[in-house]
């Protein structure tokens, strides 16, 4: 069994998320960031941390591309155009999305308070509004998910990046992303790992 350590405010629920999605048991240690039992599996004090066969792996994306590659779900197999095209679209909405939100995050309540500079965030809101617009012509035409009939860890990644979004009160300006927001969040695995 899985060893899930770290909140559901945090980037750990997306791999409790993926989890319920792949119908893999787990145990869901409910810690904040450098908390003592994080940091026994990961000094960083950085969650998630998945353990493995005793075995920690850190970083929300290297752990959901392990578990979709381990249990052949949520992604095109490795080596073919498909998993290219899904990495290409989980590495967007990771760099333009994902790391939009954490920058605003850091200058919001993670960073020292002399260290935050909040004026940063009217740009990062820019800056994410922009993102929407290269994301859009990427999204398949047909759906529901990015990539068409497939869900992958992709579908997840963004679906949590618009969560965090509405809960930082950032753009989202097309209600192709609200539509696709709702339909993911109206999952039963959601709201399983909501519950968790």
């Amino acid at each position: 069994m899985y060893k899930v350590i770290g909140n559901t405010q945090t980037r750990a629920f997306r791999v409790l998320w993926m989890l319920e999605e792949l119908g893999q048991p787990y145990e869901h240690v409910n810690a904040p960031p450098r908390d003592p039992a994080v940091v026994a599996v990961n000094p960083a004090g950085k969650v998630p941390v998945l353990v493995v066969d005793g075995v920690p792996i850190t970083d929300s994306l290297a752990i959901m591309t392990y578990l979709a590659d381990r249990h052949a779900g949520l992604a095109f197999a490795p080596g073919t155009i498909d998993r290219a095209h899904q990495d290409a679209l989980t590495q967007l909405v990771h760099e333009e999305f994902d790391q939009l939100l954490w920058m605003a995050a850091r200058h919001s309540f993670v960073l020292p308070e002399e260290h935050r500079v909040p004026a940063i965030k009217d740009s990062l809101k820019w800056e994410f509004e922009q993102s929407q617009h290269h994301l859009l012509p990427r999204m398949s035409e047909t759906g529901p998910f990015l990539m068409g009939a497939t869900m992958t860890i992709a579908d997840i990644l963004l679906a949590h990046c618009l969560r965090w979004a509405v809960a930082a009160k950032f753009p989202i300006v097309d209600d192709r992303l609200h539509d696709f927001g709702a339909m993911m969040f109206d999952r039963p695995a959601y709201a399983r790992a909501a519950a968790a």
